[in-house]
């Protein structure tokens, strides 16, 4: 069984809301800032900020100053955790999918 470390940041909590995960979503291919982020959501920049925040806690961005700016980049290594609870129930779907395969299989040789 997965299990998350209680003294670990909050990586689920972080990804929990459709906000964050769209933030993430925006900084796969490169570093964006605030105001790139917050130009993609009908949301306010403070809000957008708070939102960056909990990203941040959780390691899963890094934040730079350039001059006035914050450049927000994503730091993919630190969804290892999701990855891994997604594969416990990756192989879970896998099997029951086989059986219903195999079962279905076996009704048309009839």
């Amino acid at each position: 069984m997965v299990t998350t470390s209680h003294h670990a940041p909050d990586i689920f909590g972080a990804i929990s809301h459709p906000a964050r995960r769209r933030m993430l979503d925006l900084l796969i291919d490169t570093d964006r800032s605030v105001n790139m982020i917050a130009g993609q959501f009908e949301m306010s920049r403070p809000a957008v900020s708070q939102h960056l925040r909990i990203l941040l806690d959780a390691g899963l961005v890094t934040e730079q100053r350039h001059g006035r700016e914050r450049r927000y980049r994503l730091v993919a290594a630190r969804l290892a955790p999701v990855r891994d609870w997604l594969t416990h129930y990756e192989r879970f779907w896998d099997h029951h999918l086989m059986q219903l395969q195999q079962h279905l299989a076996k009704d048309n040789r009839k």
